[in-house]
């Protein structure tokens, strides 16, 4: 059974950095795209930063030059790296991975709060 574990949320003042990690397991498919998505408290969930099995990325607007998305395929596990994090960064965070042949998968979100 596929899962997806993530760690590393936290509450941080702003101007700080936190470091995501999400690990996926129980599946011998490999995962092109691994993701991070938000969602806010009364908010849809929005993508945050995406990367492609070859390194691609993409980011959303609001992120772009703060954050950086990076995987190791080895061990299908992805990161993003937050800096200068920003009280509207605050929501859960969730992992998901698009596995080829299988679907997609989420994990179970991690908290992340930014105080002013």
């Amino acid at each position: 059974q596929v899962q997806l574990v993530e760690s590393g949320g936290g509450l941080v003042q702003a101007g700080g950095s936190l470091r995501l990690s999400c690990a996926a397991s129980g599946t011998s498919f490999s995962i092109n795209v691994m993701g991070w998505y938000r969602q806010a408290p009364a908010k849809q969930r929005e993508l945050v930063a995406q990367i492609t099995s070859g390194g691609s990325t993409n980011y959303a607007d609001s992120v772009l030059g703060r954050f950086t998305i990076s995987r190791d395929n080895a061990k299908n596990t992805v990161y993003l790296q937050m800096n200068n994090l920003k009280p509207e960064d605050t929501a859960v965070y969730y992992c998901k991975a698009n596995i080829v042949a299988v679907g997609y998968y989420w994990g179970q979100g991690t908290q992340v709060t930014v105080s002013s």
